[in-house]
């Protein structure tokens, strides 16, 4: 069994650190400009102009979640997180709260009970993002990332907003959504800011009038009620940190983490997941550039499980509700490559401390200590020398075919390599002087 302690979660966690991999899903109005979520703020749009131009034009007629689910589930991911609400306050579910709902656009159909019914029918556990921030409520007070600051007459339109009003209506909603769709498995709130970044300074400076100093954190979302009121009716939800309070999973963003995150405060290895893009953007971006390579992905999936975490990949849906080429060709590179080597990703984590990672290669390890898997990020030349493993390999084998790999121990390797060795206990695997068709080729290790 796996010797590392984890700090204990108000949640289940079990499936989701046995499954490590997921799918997120950015959908809203924001696919229509095709320039990015934060659209409407980064761009000083007004809101009545935004839906006068999106909101009344919506219509992805080629969504089919059937479709998506299937591409989620051929990449080898076990659950999915969707975009119920993000930041412009457009909510993708029938909600009695507001009008601003897809229920209302062309479209005319709940999208959310779609995606919950076909991701479910495929096997995926079940995650609604829901975005705390609302730049289309009229009780929602502005701050440093409303697109209603850069107004003429912000400071008026901000008079009679009421938080607790605004509060109520996110409790509403979270009702609805935790109770109208079965068995909810993740609920990703997004976000605090409670602390001035830098960049904000002018903005506070240039508007004293705004409520909270421009900010937002646990105390203005009253996040402990809120918690507790989700978990009310879904006792085992997973529920990450965005609420200011610590959960169930730590989330780093658009960063790749080195090591087990842990906690702050204690020091213990906590529950986490980092989540990424397929490019620059979380809603589609018809104009964006800078898509990861094949290789990258394999490579951010197997630095996140060697590190003891969780990878979600966002996907951004075109308007018309389809996932264009090239995030197909990205899901593409998981489906073949989590073909063959899902055994070092699912059941796995950080390899036991006696473990040590040779120089290009990442290790991961079956939950119940079975099995060592490294995996060559960087391909080796003929051989590849592991250290404290002698006396415990019992077999090896290529995962993705499952051909022998021939493996020897000798005390002398380090004369041997000219590379200095930790014990007497290293064994130096025979590897093919040619590069493997395969991206990051993993060495199944049996272990006594």
């Amino acid at each position: 069994m796996s010797s590392y302690k984890v700090k204990e979660t108000p949640g289940n966690t079990k499936w989701f650190t046995h499954d490590r991999f997921g799918m997120f899903i950015h959908f809203g109005l924001y696919s229509m400009p095709a320039r990015g979520e934060w659209v409407m703020s980064r761009e000083r749009i007004k809101i009545e102009d935004y839906k006068e131009k999106y909101f009344k034009h919506f219509n992805p007629d080629m969504f089919d979640a059937k479709k998506w689910a299937k591409s989620a589930k051929d990449a080898g991911m076990k659950y999915a997180v969707l975009t119920t609400k993000h930041h412009e306050g457009f909510c993708l579910f029938d909600s009695k709260y507001t009008d601003y709902k897809i229920t209302n656009t062309p479209f005319g159909r709940d999208l959310v009970k779609e995606f919950v019914d076909a991701f479910r029918a495929e096997g995926l556990k079940i995650g609604f993002y829901y975005s705390l921030l609302d730049w289309e409520n009229e009780n929602f007070p502005i701050d440093i990332n409303h697109p209603r600051q850069w107004y003429e007459d912000a400071k008026k339109l901000d008079e009679g907003r009421d938080m607790k009003k605004y509060v109520e209506y996110m409790k509403n909603q979270l009702t609805e959504l935790m109770t109208n769709y079965g068995k909810i498995d993740i609920l990703w709130a997004d976000y605090s800011y409670s602390e001035l970044p830098d960049w904000a300074e002018i903005r506070i400076k240039n508007n004293p009038w705004m409520q909270f100093g421009g900010l937002k954190g646990k105390d203005q979302w009253q996040s402990e009620e809120l918690i507790n009121h989700v978990r009310s009716m879904q006792p085992e939800i997973i529920i990450n940190n965005r609420l200011e309070i610590e959960q169930d999973i730590v989330t780093p963003e658009q960063w790749q983490p080195t090591d087990w995150i842990t906690d702050k405060e204690t020091g213990e290895k906590v529950v986490w997941e980092t989540c990424q893009t397929f490019s620059g953007s979380w809603g589609y971006h018809r104009d964006e550039h800078t898509w990861k390579s094949p290789k990258m992905l394999i490579d951010m999936l197997v630095n996140t499980v060697s590190c003891g975490g969780n990878l979600i990949m966002n996907v951004g849906p075109t308007s018309r509700g389809y996932f264009d080429k090239r995030a197909e060709d990205a899901l593409k590179v998981y489906e073949n490559w989590m073909k063959y080597n899902s055994r070092s990703i699912y059941g796995c984590t950080m390899a036991e401390p006696e473990f040590k990672a040779p120089r290009g290669t990442r290790l991961t390890q079956s939950d119940d200590g079975k099995r060592l898997y490294i995996h060559l990020i960087e391909y080796p030349y003929a051989n590849l020398v592991v250290e404290n493993l002698k006396n415990r390999i019992e077999y090896a084998q290529f995962l993705h075919d499952g051909s022998e790999v021939i493996y020897e121990g000798d005390t002398d390797l380090h004369t041997y390599l000219s590379v200095e060795m930790d014990g007497e206990n290293s064994v130096k695997f025979k590897i093919p002087t040619y590069e493997l068709d395969m991206i990051d080729p993993v060495i199944e290790v049996f272990l006594k």
